[in-house]
């Protein structure tokens, strides 16, 4: 299901002067500059050298490979914002860009800041998992399973991301028995310890920590800043990944190229990382298609559709695994991508695209606004 990535090309167009370099700010809630000397030794410096630039150009995408809002605010990434109409921006590594969809379907790029052009685009087209053909994949898909089919005519574009590995663990370490608001501002702070890369439409962007940098931040730091026991969490997942052969980085690098069963077991050695957790790193950013997150939302949609026998029975972690299973033996090797599709479609935002005779009429799905920000933190576990 590989499609052959578009090569980067360069712009011919001058580049006009680099800006000031700009200073790191501490804007995030109950954000206080760090007590810890380590800590303010260690404030990762701002790049000398940037280029900047407002050209919007074509990322070679239509809306069947690529829809933003079926993408970015469906609780992959916690990291980008919507800074219009139909546009979001994030930070990609160095690079800061954003992405906007335009009236025919088709996606533009803006590189706002970098230190090279080429390397900006490649890293934003390895990040949206551009490799995968998401029209092959949904047409496998819809042949299996005739509800899929049904649903893919109204949520086209719906893709799975390929986020860095750290990023995508501390972000949904940040998640456990949450709600989006307030995991989205635990992230916010967490990549406000990073590198300073600029503002877009009043919204201030980071590149993320370093696992060094974070090394220095300690439990109580994390805790003033309203992250509670997950503060623990995550300076003792930290620590841990610091402790690794060759480093934590390449450590959970290495994991794409294992089993998921291995790499299930790997991740849920790290403080605070059950399967759940487990599940969502290894779909969204350690190349695992076939991983499926199971929570309370996940087995509805499962007992509704994949095992009506099951219907009515308490979720374990042994009919965790059966339904894991139930998805691929239904969706094959992609099956984490479908099962992406289906839980979009469960959410109240998705209902106003989606007519009637395709929506599930059951209590639950008739949510507000609460529920769905639930649903997308994986509250619901």
């Amino acid at each position: 299901m590989k499609r052959t990535r578009p090569t980067p090309s360069l712009s011919a167009s001058t580049l006009p002067e680099p800006p000031p370099t700009p200073q790191p700010t501490f804007n995030a809630f109950n954000r206080r500059k760090p007590t810890n000397p380590k800590s303010l030794l260690k404030l990762t410096p701002p790049p000398t050298i940037i280029t900047q630039s407002h050209i919007w150009s074509p990322l070679d995408l239509t809306q069947s490979e690529l829809s933003l809002p079926l993408t970015f605010p469906t609780g992959q990434t916690f990291r980008w914002k919507q800074t219009a109409p139909l546009q979001y921006t994030g930070a990609v590594g160095p690079h800061l860009v954003s992405l906007k969809q335009v009236q025919n379907g088709d996606v533009l790029y803006c590189v706002h800041r970098t230190l090279c052009e080429s390397s900006a685009k490649s890293a934003l087209l390895d990040f949206l998992n551009i490799d995968i053909s998401l029209t092959e994949i949904w047409r496998a898909f819809s042949a299996a399973d005739a509800r899929f089919a049904e649903l893919a005519c109204y949520l086209r574009g719906a893709r799975v991301l390929r986020q860095d590995p750290l990023e995508c663990l501390i972000q949904f370490l940040c998640s456990s028995n949450n709600n989006i608001a307030r995991i989205t501002k635990m992230v916010d702070y967490v990549c406000s310890l990073g590198t300073y890369l600029g503002g877009v439409e009043g919204l201030e962007f980071f590149e993320f920590p370093s696992l060094e940098r974070l090394s220095v931040v300690t439990e109580q730091e994390l805790r003033e800043a309203g992250f509670g026991y997950r503060a623990k969490y995550i300076t003792g997942t930290v620590n841990a990944l610091q402790s690794k052969p060759g480093g934590g980085v390449k450590w959970l690098e290495s994991l794409r190229k294992s089993d998921l069963p291995v790499v299930i077991d790997a991740l849920s050695t790290l403080p605070g990382v059950g399967p759940k957790v487990a599940a969502c790193v290894a779909l969204f950013s350690l190349d695992q298609h076939h991983a499926i997150p199971v929570d309370t939302h996940v087995w509805q949609i499962a007992t509704r559709y994949l095992v009506p026998e099951l219907a009515g029975s308490r979720l374990t972690p042994k009919l965790c695994s059966r339904v894991a299973e139930a998805f691929v033996s239904r969706y094959g090797s992609y099956a984490g991508w479908a099962q992406t599709l289906l839980f979009i479609a469960e959410l109240p935002s998705q209902k106003a695209i989606i007519p009637s005779h395709c929506q599930t009429t059951t209590k639950e799905n008739k949510s507000s606004k609460r529920k769905e920000s639930q649903i997308y933190a994986g509250k619901l576990e």
